[in-house]
């Protein structure tokens, strides 16, 4: 056997051997992959409750029912014609139109786009939104034209005793 392969052939501090073998071993391709499963089970268990509110959203669990609110009496409100009205909250604007003698419609009342308000057009039978002339079905809030992709959001009305009110807020639906 030859001597050849049992000597080093250069010296410890050349650049081959620059690392600090006590440190080398902190972070390699296993530590990485250690510390990368730990911080996905963090990140994990701090968006738990998140998906708790999420799973409540998506099984109907969250189907709010708010104190119910007196829009307007029927006799005060003509067919056809159109009043708005806060609802859920006070900052939160909404319009109920009669169609018929006893059917009742009521969205809230910011366009699905921008959030411009709409308007009921009693003549055209359309809710327009002037912003950018987006228009939506008054039987169902689907939008019919412009930019809007998504219907307004229904608001539950029951008529109850001569008066009309509203009940909740009905979930977004795809």
């Amino acid at each position: 056997m030859s001597d050849k392969n049992n000597k080093i052939p250069f010296n410890e501090d050349n650049y081959t051997h620059n690392i600090e073998r006590n440190n080398e071993r902190k972070l390699d391709r296993r530590g990485f992959m250690k510390t990368l499963v730990g911080a996905a089970g963090v990140f994990a268990v701090s968006s738990l409750p998140w998906g708790a509110v999420a799973a409540k959203e998506l099984m109907g669990l969250g189907e709010k029912e708010y104190p119910h609110k007196k829009i307007t009496d029927v006799s005060k409100l003509p067919i056809g014609d159109a009043v708005e009205f806060k609802f859920p909250g006070d900052h939160d604007d909404a319009i109920l139109i009669r169609l018929s003698d006893n059917k009742y419609v009521a969205y809230q009342n910011a366009c699905t786009h921008l959030r411009c308000p709409v308007f009921w057009v009693k003549e055209q039978g359309e809710m327009i939104c002037p912003c950018h002339h987006g228009k939506f079905d008054v039987e169902t809030g689907a939008p019919t034209a412009g930019p809007p992709r998504r219907p307004l959001p229904e608001i539950q009305v029951k008529v109850e005793n001569g008066a009309v009110y509203a009940v909740r807020v009905k979930r977004y639906e795809a």
